[in-house]
C-alpha cells in the first residue's frame, strides 16, 4: 500500500531546521535572561610591612532576583610572609546575602569558611597550625551604583583563632 506524501523532503528538512533554530533562540533568550541577572566582583590586596608581605584574591559573583535581594558565592586565597617567624596560606570560601532596604541602604549577611595553614621558623618553638576559622559577618553599607562602602561584625570572632584582628570590619564591595 502506497501513503501519499503530503510534504516533500525538502519540506522536512526545511521544517526541520526551522524547529532546530527556533528552539536554539529559545534557549539563548532563557540562558541570557539568568546570565544577565549575574554580578562579578571581588576583591584583591597586598600588604607591605616591616619584613612583612601579605597577597589576597577574592573573586565573587551574586544573582540578583529583583532590585532588593541578591544571593552569591565568594572565594578566598590569601598568602602571608613574615620574615623569620611565619608563614600562612588560606584558602575558603563564602555565601554572602544582599538586601537593599532602599536603593542607597544595604544590609548584608555573609558565612565564610577558611582553612588557614600557618608554618612557623623552627627557632622560635611554635607549633605549625592548620585549623577552619568561621566567621558570620553581618553589615551595613551605602550604596552608590556598583559600589557599596561600610562595616561588618563578626558574631563567631574568636581571638585564639580568627584570622582578622578584629571582629568589626570596614568593607568596600564592587560588582558589575
Amino acid at each position: 500500500m502506497n501513503i501519499p506524501r503530503l510534504f516533500s523532503k525538502k519540506t522536512y528538512v526545511l521544517f526541520l531546521l526551522v524547529f532546530l533554530f527556533t528552539t536554539s533562540i529559545i534557549a539563548q533568550q532563557k540562558t541570557n535572561a539568568f546570565w544577565s541577572n549575574v554580578k562579578f566582583g571581588g576583591g584583591i590586596g597586598l600588604n607591605f610591612g616591616d619584613n612583612f608581605f601579605g597577597a589576597t584574591i577574592a573573586p565573587g559573583a551574586i544573582y540578583e532576583f529583583d532590585t532588593k535581594l541578591a544571593m552569591g558565592l565568594g572565594l578566598n586565597a590569601t598568602f602571608n610572609n613574615q620574615k623569620n617567624i611565619y608563614k600562612s596560606t588560606i584558602l575558603g570560601g563564602s555565601l554572602i546575602g544582599l538586601y537593599n532596604v532602599i536603593t542607597e541602604l544595604q544590609l548584608s549577611a555573609e558565612f565564610e569558611q577558611l582553612n588557614v595553614n600557618r608554618t612557623y621558623n623552627v627557632n622560635l618553638n611554635f607549633e605549625d597550625d592548620r585549623y577552619w576559622s568561621p566567621a558570620l559577618f553581618f553589615g551595613v553599607g551605602y550604596r552608590n551604583g556598583n559600589v557599596t562602602f561600610g562595616i561588618r561584625y563578626d558574631v563567631l570572632y574568636d581571638t585564639e583563632k580568627s584570622i582578622y584582628i578584629d571582629p568589626w570590619m570596614p568593607f568596600v564591595r564592587f560588582y558589575f
